[in-house]
């Protein structure tokens, strides 16, 4: 499933693309009515205008990251409350803040932005902020206090993962590291995370740092071409496309060994016996729902149900211990399906089919998303 980076492909909201997008955008910006308004609340008699800025759609995870939120749409309280519209950019800043800009100019109530760079975007932000306009940064967030914040810890994410790897060592070994998408908030944060544990233990050698891109197919041909040059490797930390990883060991006859790495439901199917192996791992997951906790804030924002505050969700993560088939990995499904597209347990965050993540479509019932107590 591909978007093009030119298009919108609203649900009840305008199609506006080419000339007549740049003419709207430049009108409007020049003056027409963009004062700022105190525009939170205005529920009253008509629905809230939610426009989703997404960055990258590159992989596996952005494709379920917009279905969920298509699939939200057009489930009870957010189809009667909200009229929706989502753009994808291309991992491209310009075009992003492009985009950011009609949907300032097309007057939405609230942005929800899943960013091309931590800084790239603030100028734009900051803009739509002083229109009034409410804006929540989730997944690779921006540095503005304009916006709020919905994530997880991803310093804590790539810590968590190198002292897993860490301690299944006993401390010494030769590591890899297949960061993410460069220039990202989440990369530098994973990236970070992971060298303050290593720093702390210099009988772990990282032999080899080069992107996956978190996509599987990207990480399985890097890891291809860097394997022939390297040692013995005894241990993988892996932000994304760990399954990908996996596959390159196994196609050049190396043995898997212990794997931190992302949610991929390849990975998982690893952990409890896959292609004729079976891998020791930690899989942490950067949950695609994070877009649903989003959506839920500038909801409850905008009726006045919660405060203007940045959120901090748990990540759900299994180890072959505990992955369970059919509710933390699911054999029938593709390997670069990522498998954290829900929660479970009784303290879920949210709870949502497979169809929503999968095709957008929705879930019987009334979908919702429990936010932190305020």
């Amino acid at each position: 499933m591909e978007f093009d980076n030119q298009t919108a492909d609203p649900i009840g909201g305008l199609d506006l693309t080419g000339a007549t997008r740049r003419t709207l955008i430049t009108g409007l910006a020049g003056g027409l009515g963009l004062a700022a308004l105190p525009r939170f609340g205005l529920a009253n008699g008509r629905k809230l205008k939610i426009a989703l800025s997404n960055s990258y759609i590159g992989n596996e995870w952005r494709i379920e990251m917009v279905n969920l939120f298509k699939a939200a749409l057009q489930m009870e309280p957010y189809k009667s409350e909200i009229e929706g519209s989502y753009y994808n950019s291309g991992n491209n800043v310009s075009q992003e803040s492009q985009q950011i800009s009609g949907m300032i100019a097309e007057r939405a109530d609230a942005i929800l932005v899943d960013a091309a760079s931590p800084t790239g975007l603030n100028g734009i932000i900051q803009q739509a902020h002083a229109r009034g306009i409410l804006v929540v940064s989730f997944d690779n967030v921006v540095t503005t206090p304009a916006a709020l914040k919905v994530n997880t810890d991803q310093f804590k994410f790539g810590e968590t993962l190198a002292e897993w790897l860490v301690k299944k060592l006993g401390g010494k070994g030769n590591v890899i590291m297949v960061t993410g998408v460069a220039g990202t908030t989440v990369n530098q944060q994973r990236n970070l995370g992971a060298e303050s544990v290593w720093k702390k233990h210099p009988g772990i050698k990282v032999v080899s740092r080069f992107a996956g891109d978190w996509d599987s197919a990207t990480a399985e041909k890097n890891t291809a071409s860097v394997l022939p040059s390297l040692p013995k490797v005894d241990g993988i930390w892996c932000q994304g496309g760990t399954d990908g990883v996996l596959k390159a060991f196994i196609a050049a006859n190396r043995p898997l060994p212990p794997t931190a790495g992302e949610a991929e439901n390849g990975f998982r199917k690893f952990m409890i016996g896959y292609m004729g192996h079976k891998v020791d791992g930690l899989s942490i997951g950067q949950p695609p729902y994070l877009v649903l906790v989003a959506l839920e804030l500038a909801r409850q924002v905008l009726n006045k149900k919660y405060p203007r505050k940045d959120i901090t969700i748990p990540f759900p993560f299994v180890t072959d211990a505990t992955v369970k088939p059919g509710v933390t990995v699911f054999p029938n499904l593709p390997d670069s399906f990522f498998a954290d597209f829900t929660d479970s347990g009784p303290d879920a965050v949210v709870k949502v089919c497979v169809d929503a993540a999968l095709h957008g479509k929705p879930c019987g019932g009334k979908l919702t998303v429990h936010l932190p107590k305020a």
